[in-house]
């Protein structure tokens, strides 16, 4: 299973226990939304939580958002519950957190078989720990794995290191974990970022992910969307220099040439395939 080219821009958690949270996700412009059962949800509240989450994945009153669950771990009293309900009732994905080995995934993959899952039913694993980025290109390689996520409150937490502007204390995980994903050819969201009322900071941290590589980010808020999409979208302009790129290439291979140039730089065959990808991001928001 391969990333798609599904725009994963904005991927807002959503406590499941929550009605209205549940009613204004509908609402809200992100690409996809995680119905939360883990940390939004208090212990006595997980089982009725479990359900909301399921029934909102089958009510189809979420437009085209893409519709995944975060379960609890499979070691916590809900986990197995979790992921057997959630199967059944065949979101995008599970999203699983504390993922620290690849036997984690297959022992997952084998319970949504259990309910009889949706063979396409994906996992979005969560990293979060020093053991899962010892363990990560295994986990991004399993077959069922479509995303990975970063869970970096909690890694910053496991590795004793301030959350701070710029994020210098985990940008070289972050790169360990996004070196993964390309390399298993799969799709990775950046961690969340907690100060709702600092929007120039969370521009910032959008921007340094979008430029580190990563397809997206997971939102704690819905005022955090809006950027998170105008962030990771091509702009006009560069869906214009994309459109010349292409055309200019072809041009130069029907004419016997192995180069172009576009606006005086030399275009190769890398600089299509860069072009091509923005077109086809694009073309995914369109839809």
């Amino acid at each position: 299973m391969n990333a798609d080219s599904r725009p994963r821009r904005s991927v807002l958690y959503m406590p499941a226990a929550n009605d209205r949270a549940l009613e204004k996700a509908k609402t809200i412009p992100a690409d996809a939304i995680i119905f939360d059962l883990e940390d939004a949800v208090a212990p006595d509240a997980k089982p009725q939580a479990r359900i909301k989450a399921a029934d909102a994945v089958r009510s189809g009153a979420y437009g085209n958002r893409e519709l995944t669950v975060r379960c609890n771990a499979l070691g916590t009293p809900w986990g197995a519950e979790d992921i057997a309900l959630a199967g059944a009732a065949a979101p995008a994905a599970v999203v699983i957190p504390k993922v620290e080995s690849v036997e984690t995934l297959y022992e997952v993959s084998a319970r949504l078989d259990a309910v009889q899952a949706p063979a396409g039913l994906a996992i979005w694993p969560m990293i979060e720990t020093p053991e899962a980025l010892y363990n990560v290109r295994e986990i991004a390689r399993h077959p069922r794995v479509a995303v990975l996520v970063m869970g970096t409150n909690d890694l910053a937490k496991e590795l004793h290191a301030p959350i701070v502007p710029g994020r210098h204390p985990l940008t070289a995980h972050l790169a360990t974990a996004l070196l993964a994903a390309r390399s298993a050819g799969k799709m990775i969201l950046d961690g969340v970022y907690n100060d709702v009322k600092d929007a120039d900071g969370f521009a910032a941290e959008c921007r340094q992910s979008m430029e580190m590589g990563f397809d997206g980010k997971t939102l704690i808020h819905p005022s955090q969307v809006d950027p998170a999409n105008a962030t990771w979208a091509p702009s006009d302009e560069e869906v214009d220099h994309a459109t010349r790129v292409i055309a200019a290439y072809d041009e130069a291979v029907a004419d016997g040439r192995g180069v172009a140039t576009v606006d005086g730089r030399m275009i190769e065959n890398l600089h299509v395939e860069n072009a091509r990808r923005v077109l086809a991001t694009a073309a995914a928001i369109r839809a």
